[in-house]
């Protein structure tokens, strides 16, 4: 039986005594912290609660480990775990010469590693829209030469590629969607645990955020958006619900947003994780512009490999998912004619092949140490 004492000043400070916060903080699944930090917001500004129970001792190691961010407003480090790491640097074939792209770079994670494999003779060049990501990447990296930072989108990848004065590389990594310090850091919008400012915005200096979608987009649109990118069966609901709101006020904050959400779907439904995770996936989706582009943009990374160069892809939802297969499929050269005729008509052209039949997942250990990898697929290509 743990016996813990926790004293709250939601306002001002948090004294306790407990041992080894960090050790147990780290076994406890996103889910529970989800629901846990959640839980947390609605505690009076002032109790003293005897602990003597797992969830409350969960509970303290939860928001211990976030008070920084909710109280002081200190700023996160940049640190995000690469998420199936061996299978990526596996997948990559690496070539100590190679020149190679990470086109979500991130806190580097798999950067270093591809980075540990190359000779001096070796290039990686570093892709990434957001800043905060690039500094941390920068210094991460610190101890190679052999590395160049991008600041853009990896959907421009043949136009980074020429303005560094390259034609070819022999591979590259998109892992794609939202970081865990994204997701973490407040004052970017991505989460919706706590009351933060609503934006989303990957690249700081664009100016489409969340809080224009939110507040801008007609009723139908919205909802479609929601629909589509989030998968979420009450979006029409949802959708009605955020335009009715705003026209009494702005919405600006994600606590608004996620009562707004919580509202419109039955309780008895909301049995499946948070009520806002499908809404703000979608929402960032629309203002990140991740979806509409991706199918090209797999195709333009397969132009710019060499011959046996390859392409690995990590997703982290079915559209996602969907989009870099068509892709990798059309660029395999899947042909369309009807079985009976004796030879090919359709003119399907092989570029290469698709590596992953299925695409590979990551092991139960990873998925217990990294909840973000329980949804990640990996797809590899390699150019003929």
């Amino acid at each position: 039986m743990i016996n813990v004492q926790i004293k709250i000043h939601t306002k001002d400070k948090v004294n306790t005594k407990e041992k080894n916060y960090r050790r147990i903080s780290k076994n406890i699944s996103q889910k529970s912290k989800e629901k846990l930090t959640k839980d947390f917001i609605k505690i009076p500004k002032e109790k003293t609660y005897n602990a003597n129970s797992w969830y409350f001792y969960q509970l303290f190691c939860v928001y211990y480990c976030n008070i920084k961010i909710f109280l002081w407003g200190e700023k996160l480090e940049f640190k995000h775990k690469p998420v199936m790491l061996e299978e990526c640097i596996e997948g990559l074939k690496i070539k100590s010469d190679g020149i190679y792209v990470d086109g979500t770079l991130g806190g580097a994670g798999h950067s270093k590693e591809i980075l540990k494999r190359l000779s001096k003779n070796g290039l990686l060049i570093g892709i990434d829209r957001d800043e905060d990501a690039l500094k941390a990447a920068k210094e991460n990296l610190k101890e190679f030469q052999n590395v160049k930072f991008v600041k853009d989108n990896h959907d421009n990848i043949k136009q980074i590629l020429e303005d560094i004065g390259i034609e070819k590389v022999d591979g590259i990594l998109l892992d794609l969607g939202v970081s865990s310090y994204q997701l973490d850091e407040r004052n970017r919008g991505f989460s919706y645990l706590g009351e933060n400012e609503l934006d989303m915005r990957m690249d700081k200096s664009q100016e489409l955020s969340a809080k224009n979608v939110v507040n801008e987009y007609p009723e139908e649109k919205l909802a479609d958006i929601i629909y589509e990118y989030g998968e979420e069966r009450f979006s029409r609901q949802i959708a009605r619900n955020i335009c009715e709101y705003r026209k009494e006020k702005e919405i600006h904050t994600t606590k608004q947003l996620v009562e707004i959400i919580e509202k419109s779907i039955p309780k008895s439904k909301q049995n499946d994780g948070h009520p806002a995770k499908r809404t703000f996936q979608a929402i960032r989706i629309e203002v990140n512009d991740e979806i509409k582009p991706l199918y090209n943009t797999v195709k333009d990374c397969i132009d710019c490999l060499n011959p046996q160069g390859r392409l690995c892809i990590i997703t982290f939802h079915s559209l996602e998912d969907r989009a870099v297969k068509n892709a990798m499929l059309e660029a395999k050269g899947k042909c369309t004619c009807p079985p009976d005729l004796p030879y090919c008509v359709c003119g399907a052209e092989s570029l290469g092949k698709v590596i992953t039949r299925k695409p590979i997942v990551a092991t139960k250990m990873e998925q217990e140490e990294n909840s973000r990898s329980k949804s990640a697929k990996l797809r590899i290509f390699e150019k003929e």
